[in-house]
C-alpha cells in the first residue's frame, strides 16, 4: 500500500546516489565506473518516466533535458570502451585483423579527459543538486487538485501492475517484426526493453509477498532479449567507431559477422517468445 510518490522517492534517491557514487572513479578513467554510472543514470530516467504522469511539472522537462545530457556524455565514451574490448577479442582470434591499439587508446584517453571535465563542471554541480532537490520537493509534490492528490496517494502495487502490464503489451507488439528490423528501430526495441526491464527491477524490492513473482520471471527474459540486442547495438556502434578510426580510407574491421547476428536475433525473439507465454 506504498503511495506512489513514497516509492517514486525511494527509487529516485537509490539511483541518484549511485551515479554520484561512481563519479570519482570515472573521472580517474575507470571503465567499470563509467559503466556503473550509466546505469544508475538509465534506472533514473527510467523512473522519472515511469512515474510522469505524478512528476510532471515547470522543472521535470528542464530536468529531464539535462540528464538526456550528460547520458550522451557518458555514452560516447561507454560504446568507446565497449568497442575496444570487442576489438581486442576479435584480434586475439585473427591476429591479422587487430586494430591500431594505439591510435585507439589515444581516442579513449581524449574522451575521458573531456568527460572529467564534463563531470567536474558547474553545469553538472548545478543537475545533481537540482535533481535531488526536485526528487524530495519539486512542484510535483504539492501540487493542488484532487488528480494531483490522487496520484501522490495511489498505491504503488496497483499503479506499478497497471503500467508494467501496458509497457509489456507494447513490447511485444513491437518485438514480433524483429527480424525485419534496421539498426534505429532495433535499438528503439531495445531500449523499449530497457525500460521494462528496469522499471521492474526498481520496484522489485518494495513487494515481498508472492504477488511479484510473475514479474521476477519476466525479469529473466527481459534481460536474455536485452544482452542481445545490446550486443547487436555495440556492433553498429563498433562499426561507426572503427570507420571514423581507420585511416588511409580502408575498410574497418567487421564487427556484427552475418552468422552472429543471425544468432543474437533468435536469442533475443525466444526469450520473448517465452515471455509472452507467461
Amino acid at each position: 500500500m506504498m503511495e506512489c510518490d513514497t516509492a517514486f522517492r525511494v527509487v529516485a534517491r537509490r539511483y541518484l546516489l549511485d551515479l554520484t557514487a561512481h563519479h570519482s572513479a570515472t573521472c580517474d578513467g575507470d571503465p567499470a565506473a563509467l559503466h556503473g554510472m550509466r546505469i544508475a543514470l538509465t534506472h533514473l530516467r527510467t523512473a522519472i518516466v515511469f512515474f510522469s504522469p505524478m512528476v510532471a511539472d515547470t522543472e521535470q522537462m528542464q530536468i529531464t533535458d539535462e540528464l538526456k545530457w550528460l547520458n550522451g556524455q557518458l555514452g560516447a565514451v561507454r560504446d568507446l570502451d565497449v568497442a575496444i574490448e570487442r576489438l581486442r577479442k576479435l584480434g586475439r582470434r585473427r591476429k591479422h585483423a587487430a586494430p591500431d591499439s594505439a591510435l585507439w587508446s589515444e581516442k579513449r584517453a581524449d574522451r575521458y579527459r573531456r568527460l572529467a571535465n564534463v563531470l567536474r563542471s558547474v553545469r553538472y554541480r548545478r543537475l545533481i543538486q537540482r535533481t535531488s532537490n526536485w526528487i524530495e520537493s519539486g512542484p510535483w509534490s504539492v501540487k493542488q487538485g484532487k488528480r494531483a492528490t490522487r496520484q501522490r496517494a495511489f498505491p504503488i502495487a496497483r499503479y506499478g501492475a497497471d503500467k508494467l502490464t501496458r509497457w509489456r503489451k507494447r513490447l511485444l507488439k513491437k518485438s514480433r517484426k524483429l527480424a525485419d528490423m534496421g539498426t534505429r528501430k532495433r535499438h528503439r526495441l531495445r531500449l523499449l526493453n530497457k525500460k521494462l526491464n528496469y522499471s521492474i527491477e526498481s520496484l522489485e524490492d518494495l513487494f515481498t509477498d508472492k504477488r511479484f513473482s510473475g514479474q521476477r520471471t519476466a525479469l529473466k527474459y527481459l534481460r536474455r532479449a536485452q544482452k542481445s540486442l545490446g550486443q547487436l547495438n555495440d556492433d553498429a556502434n563498433g562499426q561507426s567507431l572503427a570507420a571514423a578510426l581507420q585511416p588511409g580510407g580502408i575498410a574497418p574491421m567487421p564487427f556484427g559477422r552475418p552468422k552472429r547476428k543471425k544468432r543474437l536475433l533468435r536469442a533475443a525473439a525466444a526469450a520473448y517468445r517465452k515471455l509472452a507465454a507467461l
